[in-house]
């Protein structure tokens, strides 16, 4: 994939849907693209994130640490950023990401990232508005959550 692919795949990914061209290139060219195989893990819950992941092609399952073992809780694709909280919050890994099939990924260091946030304050507000939605997705999921426990 090209540079300029790259940016056009960035383009793509809601976080980064505001941020310009220029910005996205140089997040293109500061990035490491890998490909993982179906069922390798990009990282594991519990690990210190040093990196967020995009997704460029393919799918990777989010699985969480349970009394019952390890769980699936949701699967994200294409045009996807996760381990972002990770790099942000200072905080261990919260899930593990598994490749669902082939992946094509462009691995964002910590670094690289909080340096394009300090440096483009636009780019910082996309993620908090992407951050903030997803807070109020896992909320309501945990309202429904407890309604339907309390119900049974």
């Amino acid at each position: 994939m090209t540079l300029d692919a790259e940016v056009d795949a960035l383009r793509r990914v809601p976080l980064f849907r505001g941020i310009d061209a220029t910005k996205l290139r140089l997040l293109a060219f500061i990035s490491e693209r890998t490909r993982f195989a179906d069922g390798e893990r990009l990282c594991s819950q519990g690990e210190e994130g040093d990196s967020a992941f995009i997704i460029l092609d393919g799918a990777a399952d989010i699985r969480v640490n349970t009394p019952d073992g390890e769980k699936t809780v949701a699967q994200l694709g294409q045009y996807s950023i996760v381990g972002e909280i990770a790099i942000l919050c200072d905080v261990p890994r919260t899930a593990t990401v598994v490749a669902a099939g082939e992946m094509d990924v462009l691995t964002v260091s910590k670094d690289d990232f909080l340096r394009l946030l300090k440096e483009f304050p636009d780019m910082s507000l996309e993620v908090m508005r992407t951050l903030a939605q997803r807070l109020e997705r896992t909320t309501q999921d945990l309202v429904a959550l407890k309604s339907s426990a309390e119900k049974s």
